[in-house]
């Protein structure tokens, strides 16, 4: 009997959607669309019972497709169809002609290029840029999607916000909102954020040209959002593709793929639905939050004594303080009385309207106390800044401050204080009664409490309900510990398993406190914390979050009963603690309140090249407030004349842009006989233009370089750039040749720099990161630049004059057939000397302004980067940032000389010092480390994975002497409001150890006892000769050095802890201890292990089975920006030395090296950092690199050295710890 129907049912992340069609004409007889609310199991229930009631007991076919219908269609028996064959067969249907498709689902995103071969791109497990990021982002103004696309019809500016996942764009959209921007703004804002996710991150480099059709829910139902694609991709209006229906187009491509299929009757299917229930299950499962009732009723009562003292209302004489806290979500009031004792709390969210929130709070507060006298106020978080101007608030302090005030009211001698907020999340260890250290979170809020709530809107509960659940949870759903975007996966699949609300609401707060644990504090045992711990923030109110916490971290903690409004209560503690007698508060009372207006206007600032976009809030008071301004120039209201503080500190981040491409003057176009040639302002060029520009200049051309960068740069080349998961950096290249190529530039140099000039003669080698070193090579084979326009990328040896000349001549020739060797040479010459002078003033104005810093009693910050960090797009004006604390700022290379000048014995470094870059970093921070007046700030660009290794050995060198080290991540989005915050909690917690600590009679803290400094291990690297140094830096005079170095006072750390010793691989050891090797490939492992044996180990083994525990274990001792195989070979290993089968006293780890640029060198690294943390420095750590260059592994303290005539099969392998 052949098939009345053609039916297709798509279960999506979000959705489930069923067409049926006629087989004839394809006409929709029947469609349905309903959002599943993450119950799969019931939503295809009910749909399908709901087609049949309609449709009737027809014959049909029928076929699955979508992320969540593989599994449905095996417990039922239907075909299933990927979801882009199922989209690709409904556009050669419905849509011929097309070129490309776009579609987007609630979680997932898709790209078919039609031509000769057909091409399809899919996002992978991130959310990123999908109809499920805009729903969060609607949460998170306070609308649905259909209202965000409302919003956005009356936009004026769009604002730059990530869309990688919804954490990093909230991180950008909560401080625009606590500064006042638009909602309209926003909403426009990130439908265009979803269009740069959707060219750059699924595109990836191919360009999307023709008739383009917008398929699926978010795209049909927003307007804006298509808006948002065709202007941004320039589609003219007769190559738009929309399709009716298009938001079922899926369902309608599974439709057709059943028409080759074997029918049956709709009944035959209605019987199989009961099958749906006894899907099988993937989830993994972890014990019960509690295992009986008396075991919850006793974390209860203990947790119930932590309790404020509260003023009698009845005594309460009106004399208060107020604290003010606008966090990220939420806005808290808090007023005490002159002994600290709590009056009055209000916590709420600020429902994307903070300023609003905390008026009304505080008329409401003014209302119940209708004789209160606000003696002083302070306000702290995000809005901070906005608070204290539109309500004339008297202090404004940082928020890890106001957070780490109230821990230390509640418990005195505080060892350690966590807060989770909503999208926040800070971690405080303390010494000698003051911040020691602080970590934050990145740009991304992962694990914090913004996805709890998120979470539970999405299945229609209140948070406090989805909370309260997870308390109740017999078997909690492992959701792992990274991102909350790929924890949603699992959120995902263990719903389709029929997980129970209080099993997930479980797992996710089990998932939050492992992120807080392994990602953003990455302890390693419970001991570094103290004794002396206490949480807060909202997400601490989750008893599951909490009893997550004690139960992973061993200890039982204090979670004060208003952990929730601590940021407010400690902003009112700091108010009373700097209140002296006489103050009058500035506040605003109940009159200004009610009469407070605001308008906010946005405009670009045009005082300098960064052109900032200001928000400007203006007050009815005639007050006003302004963010969104990199320097002190935006502070001031458009119109108004900004002078330029004559008297602001050193900055040479400034100085060195200037003096690197300001300095040099291109050839007249009448004297350059060779032409031009263009020059991209990109990447390695920050360091070495000046030799470029000078050989090419000496050989007759006239040097172009591309205009500085902005963000237009960035979206100029988006559509070209190959991955999305590149640094922000390499992204802007593509801009940057293409901006050249709008100037008829017909020559582009950009040449590849594998090995870098040697400039530390104790380095290991001398590479360039690979970025940096062949993003060239990356560029040429992804952009199409116009026939006759030269891009010129060869591999060029800067580390080897001599090899250089020679390359040099044979790439030029081919363009010049003129070009003699000795022209060549004869440039070559000049531009090594040129190269040396631009070193040489930089070394020697680091010099200038330290000695300036030091005269004028300020206090520095060297901010660790990169070259390239000096570009003000790429360092979003962050060095602008510092100065307007009155810190001066100093590049790495501005004083890593005078490090270099200690002996190398003294800075021994963990690290295998590869890439010149980096090892830069390592002596200016040992520098830093012994000048009381210095201190590190580390720019990290979001994706590098070598800062996975530069970043703890920093960290370990600066601590090492008692230094506070802190890192802020960088990338394409320019909002400054985290960064802020972290500059900000750094200069406070060195003010605070720099001023004595002040009295908070009658409820007065004592300091804690003096905590041994812990030991960091630092194992030393050996020397082993190298390429020919070139132009090496000049030497440091001793005299020299002691005058920039000793003016200050006594350092921190008089006597330092003694560097860890090295264990020896000795011969003896061949026969007693068992060398232990990871499982590096199932296929080559016993190769390995042969060779091995070939050079001295007889006893062997290795880990045949890489399990989720061993993933776990990695998380824990490798950071956080480290590759998965390095977190896989680490988390191999030491879940294997921790499980009891091996004693660490006879083990000997096996590894191998890339030796090259990659990070795979530092493997051993990890693991002897792993080893250490672990308390196992016993073991030593044998590695194999098969590269002579590499010699210097690490210490040759090896018995084991052998040379190609004593190992056949390798041709060079050298061991080492």
């Amino acid at each position: 009997m052949s098939a009345r129907l053609h039916v297709g049912i798509d279960i999506g992340s979000t959705t489930v959607k069923l067409v049926a069609l006629r087989p004839s004409s394809l006409v929709i007889v029947y469609s349905q669309y309903t959002k599943h609310l993450s119950d799969i199991k019931a939503a295809v229930v009910t749909l399908v019972q709901d087609a049949f009631a309609a449709i009737q007991d027809q014959e049909c076919t029928f076929s699955m497709t979508g992320s969540g219908g593989m599994g449905v269609s095996t417990a039922l028996d239907v075909p299933f169809v990927q979801e882009v064959i199922a989209c690709t067969e409904a556009i050669q249907h419905v849509a011929p002609g097309t070129d490309v498709a776009i579609e987007l689902g609630g979680e997932d995103a898709k790209i078919s290029f039609f031509g000769k071969a057909l091409e399809q791109r899919m996002n992978g497990t991130c959310a990123g840029g999908t109809g499920s990021f805009i729903d969060h982002m609607a949460a998170l103004l306070k609308t649905d999607s259909d209202g965000l696309n409302e919003m956005a019809k009356r936009c004026k500016v769009i604002y730059p916000i990530a869309s990688r996942c919804g954490v990093f764009a909230k991180t950008d959209i909560q401080p625009l909102l606590n500064e006042g921007a638009l909602k309209e703004d926003i909403a426009v804002s990130v439908l265009q954020a979803v269009v740069n996710q959707t060219i750059s991150g699924l595109a990836c480099g191919k360009p999307i040209r023709g008739r383009v059709a917008f398929l699926g829910g978010p795209l049909h139902f927003m307007s804006e959002l298509r808006k948002r694609f065709i202007e941004t991709l320039h589609i003219a209006p007769d190559d738009v593709v929309f399709p009716d229906n298009a938001q079922f187009f899926v369902a309608i491509g599974a439709a057709l793929c059943s028409c080759s299929t074997k029918s049956m009757r709709f009944s035959e299917l209605i019987s199989r639905l009961s099958r749906i229930q006894n899907m099988p299950r993937e989830s993994v499962l972890l014990p019960p939050m509690f295992a009986t009732d008396e075991e919850y009723n006793e974390f209860v009562h203990r947790h119930a004594t932590h309790k404020v003292p509260r003023a009698d209302p009845a005594s309460f004489n009106g004399r208060c303080f107020l604290g003010i806290d606008s966090g990220s979500t939420t806005s808290k009031l808090v007023l005490i009385d002159e002994r600290g004792r709590l009056v009055y709390s209000f916590y709420e969210s600020n429902q994307g309207s903070p300023l609003a929130t905390t008026v009304s709070a505080l008329l409401e507060t003014y209302r119940q106390y209708p004789g209160l006298t606000v003696l002083s106020a302070a306000s702290t978080g995000y809005g901070e800044g906005l608070m204290k101007a539109a309500l004339h608030v008297d202090i404004g302090e940082i928020e890890t401050i106001a957070h780490y005030k109230a821990a230390e009211f509640f418990l005195p001698n505080v060892d350690f204080v966590l807060d989770i907020g909503g999208q926040d999340m800070k971690s405080m260890r303390t010494r000698n009664g003051a911040i020691d250290s602080i970590m934050l979170n990145e740009a991304c809020s992962s694990g914090c409490g913004s996805f709890i709530s998120t979470f539970a809107n999405s299945l229609n509960m209140d948070v406090q309900t989805f909370a309260a659940a997870g308390v109740r949870s017999k078997s909690p759903v492992d959701l792992g510990t990274r991102c909350t975007v790929f924890m949603n996966s699992r959120v995902k699949q263990a719903q389709k398993e029929g997980a129970a609300v209080e099993d997930i609401s479980g797992g996710i707060a089990i998932s939050i406190v492992k992120n807080a644990l392994f990602k953003v504090i990455r302890m390693r045992s419970p001991a570094e914390m103290g004794e002396r711990i206490v949480v807060q923030g909202g997400t601490f109110l989750n008893d599951s979050v909490l009893r997550a916490f004690e139960r992973l971290c061993g200890r039982d903690v204090v979670r004060p009963d208003i952990a929730g409004i601590m940021g407010a209560f400690g902003a009112a503690l700091i108010a009373r603690e700097r209140y002296t007698r006489g103050h009058r508060s500035t506040v605003l009372g109940p009159e200004g309140l009610a009469a407070l207006q605001t308008a906010t206007t946005v405009q670009r600032c045009g005082r300098c090249a960064n052109n900032c976009l200001l928000t400007v809030n203006r007050f009815s008071d005639g007050g006003h407030f302004i963010s969104g301004n990199r320097c002190e120039r935006g502070s001031v209201l458009p119109g108004v004349n900004a002078e330029i503080n004559s008297d602001e500190a050193p900055n040479m981040y400034t100085w060195k842009y200037k003096r690197l491409f300001q300095h040099y003057v291109p050839l007249p176009p009448a004297k350059a006989t060779r032409g031009d040639v263009g020059i991209p302002r990109v990447l390695n060029m920050y360091e070495d233009y000046p030799f470029w520009f000078t050989m090419l200049t000496s050989l007759g051309c006239r040097v172009l370089l591309s205009a500085p960068s902005t963000s237009k740069t960035y979206q100029l080349g988006m559509e070209t750039i190959p991955s999305d998961t590149v640094c922000y950096p390499a992204k802007l290249a593509h801009g940057h040749i293409l901006s050249l190529v709008a100037r008829d530039i017909h020559t582009i140099f950009y040449p590849c720099v594998i090995f870098n000039i040697k400039e530390d003669p104790h380095g290991a080698n001398v590479y360039n990161c690979p970025v940096v070193g062949s993003y060239p090579e990356v560029v040429r084979h992804n952009m199409r630049v116009p026939e006759g326009t030269r891009l010129l990328c060869p591999f060029l040896p800067l580390d080897n004059p001599q090899r250089l000349e020679f390359r040099v001549y044979e790439e030029l020739k081919m363009l010049y057939h003129d070009l003699t060797q000795a022209e060549v040479s004869a440039a070559v010459c000049l531009a090594y000397k040129e190269l040396e002078q631009y070193k040489a003033d930089v070394r020697r104005a680091g010099e200038d302004a330290l000695r300036e810093m030091r005269r004028r009693g300020l206090h520095g910050l060297m901010l660790l980067g990169r070259p390239y960090h000096v570009d003000p797009e790429i360092n979003h004006g962050i060095p602008d940032t510092i100065t307007a604390n009155h810190f001066a700022v100093f590049s790495e290379d501005s004083l890593a000389h005078l490090g270099r000048a200690v002996p190398f014995e003294q800075r021994p470094l963990r690290v295998i010092d590869q890439w010149v870059y980096h090892s830069r970093l390592y002596t200016a921070a040992r520098f830093v480390a012994e000048q009381p007046d210095l201190d590190v700030l580390q720019l990290v660009s979001f994706g590098c994975g070598l800062d996975a290794v530069t970043t703890d050995q920093v960290k370990e060198i600066v601590e090492r002497y008692g230094k506070i080290y802190t890192s802020i991540k960088i990338d394409e989005i320019s909002n400054l409001g985290a960064a802020r915050i972290r500059i900000r909690s750094l200069v406070s917690i060195i003010h605070e150890r720099q001023s004595p600590r002040r009295s908070m009679s009658p409820l007065s803290i004592t300091p804690p006892p003096q905590q041994p400094q812990q030991q960091t291990p630092t194992p030393t690297p050996t020397p082993t000769p190298q390429p020919v140094a070139v132009a090496a830096p000049e030497a440091v005079r001793p005299q020299e050095v002691a005058l920039l170095a000793n003016e200050a006072s006594t350092p921190l750390v008089t006597e330092l802890p003694p560097f860890p010793s090295v264990p020896l691989v000795t011969k003896d050891m061949l026969h007693t201890h068992l060398g232990l090797a990871p499982q590096f490939s199932p296929y080559h492992m016993e190769l390995f292990l042969q060779a091995f044996k070939a050079i001295g180990f007889p006893r062997l083994a290795y880990l045949p089975h890489l399990t989720r525990d061993c993933i776990e274990e990695g998380l824990k001792y490798v950071h956080n920006d480290a590759c998965f195989p390095a977190i896989c070979v680490i988390g191999q290993l030491m879940h294997a030395l921790k499980s009891g089968r091996y004693n660490p006293n006879k083990i000997v780890v096996l590894l191998v090296q890339t030796g090259g640029c990659c990070r795979a060198t530092n493997y051993v690294s990890f693991m002897r950092k792993a080893l250490l943390d672990a308390g196992m420095p016993q073991v030593s750590v044998n590695a194999c690199c098969a590269l002579p260059r590499l010699y210097l592994v690490a210490s040759p303290n090896t018995a084991l050295h052998r040379t190609p005539r004593h190992i056949p099969p390798l041709r060079r392998c050298q061991c080492s710890l």
